[in-house]
């Protein structure tokens, strides 16, 4: 009887609650957005007001308006289009090298003994540094530019890759090869699977630095590129345009986040425990 009268207890309070639990997904939104809409509605009306000369920090319409007629007249698309390019060709390629490579050096002591004065040596070099050495053996074309976001992106990637193989716990290890799993096996089903957390951490970096990156990469020979664009208007002191491709090149920064987020969570599923 007592059960019978605490689930009814249960479901009178449930009743009572529902209408705010709808509207639970209102309150995070509003939460996750008040900071930027107060943002963005201080950059309208700081100009306006003459707190801030509109010369240098022209109304967030203004720079809107700009956008649009870039997107109107093809400018924009064609700098979106030219910086994606090379963003996605310099990640992919630091994908490629960076991850079979920190496999091979988290996995064999003897080669990370060997390596690991060499990878001290230019992961402690800084991208831009080497940008005239770059330019001077690939010229100031599309290659010395693609190559120099290689080697910005290989960093974080193959540092988070060796670091995920070399902390995977001994235990699992251990347990493995009591069960009789031969090298390559425990490879592919122990040690990447229990690593791939800690390679998404270098591979989410590594995409924040393909787009960070672009800006100092197109002020060399480029002629088209949000970076481009960025250094071309602060040149000629057009600055509703320069505006324009710094909240773009933030905008593809943070979609490219949230893809790989997404991405990470579908290759660590089974990190998530079963709800009961």
């Amino acid at each position: 009887m007592s059960s019978t009268k605490q689930a009814i207890g249960y479901n009178e309070s449930y009743r009572s609650l529902k209408p705010y639990l709808q509207f639970t997904w209102v309150n995070t939104l509003f939460k996750r957005s008040i900071a930027i809409v107060l943002f963005l509605l201080l950059w309208e009306s700081l100009p306006r007001l003459g707190v801030v000369s509109p010369a240098f920090l022209p109304p967030l319409s203004v720079v809107l308006d700009t956008a649009w007629q870039l997107y109107q007249t093809g400018q924009l698309g064609i700098h979106f289009f030219a910086s994606i390019q090379r963003s996605l060709i310099g990640f992919i390629l630091a994908l490629a090298i960076a991850i079979p490579l920190g496999l091979v050096i988290g996995w064999y002591k003897l080669v990370a003994e060997t390596l690991n004065p060499l990878l001290e040596l230019f992961r402690n070099t800084t991208a831009l540094a080497l940008m005239p050495l770059f330019i001077l053996f690939l010229g100031i074309g599309e290659a010395s530019k693609i190559s120099l976001l290689v080697y910005a992106c290989t960093w974080p990637i193959l540092l988070n890759t060796i670091t995920g193989v070399q902390t995977v716990d001994p235990l699992l290890i251990k347990s493995a090869r009591t069960m009789g799993l031969k090298p390559h096996q425990l490879f592919i089903k122990v040690i990447l699977p229990a690593s791939v957390p800690t390679i998404f951490v270098g591979i989410r970096l590594a995409g924040a630095i393909s787009i960070l990156a672009l800006v100092a990469v197109e002020m060399f020979g480029a002629k088209a590129g949000l970076g481009y664009l960025i250094i071309y208007s602060q040149y000629s002191f057009e600055i509703p345009q320069m505006f324009v491709g710094i909240l773009v090149i933030t905008l593809v920064g943070l979609s490219f986040n949230y893809i790989l987020l997404a991405i990470e969570k579908y290759f660590t599923a089974w990190k998530k425990s079963p709800v009961e």
